[in-house]
């Protein structure tokens, strides 16, 4: 590896991403595992803290954003299904407007540590529970 290149590393983690790398308020996919099922999720960061959802709206069952990394109304104040339209708070996922309202998207457990947010679970079966 050339001098000079940052290297960052955190041992046997599953790192989603790094703050820096991470807006705030903005949001960021994520895919963990291979095959036909993996976990797709994305993070949302406002205020600070950083909030990870599985990307998945509980009215139609399919991905919520339909551009890469755009999860978030023109606002930065919900998340928002680019498909149907229903808003999401960011703080608990709960639905608050559109076809789902009272549903909730499911959380995603992480925790930061050292500027990264890391994938706090095993990443298979994280993939088996969300799949």
């Amino acid at each position: 590896m050339p001098r000079g290149d940052l290297v960052r590393f955190i041992v046997n983690e599953i790192v989603l991403c790094y703050l820096s790398d991470l807006n705030d308020p903005g949001t960021r996919a994520f895919t963990v595992g291979e095959g036909d099922w993996p976990l797709r999720g994305f993070l949302v960061r406002q205020g600070g803290e950083v909030r990870a959802y599985v990307n998945r709206c509980p009215h139609a069952g399919h991905p919520l954003n339909l551009r890469p990394d755009e999860f978030l109304a023109p606002d930065h104040s919900l998340i928002v299904c680019n498909s149907h339209g229903a808003m999401f708070e960011i703080q608990s996922g709960r639905c608050v407007a559109g076809p789902c309202v009272g549903a909730s998207l499911e959380r995603v457990p992480i925790r930061v540590e050292a500027g990264a947010v890391l994938l706090d679970g095993d990443p298979e079966a994280l993939a088996r529970l969300y799949a």
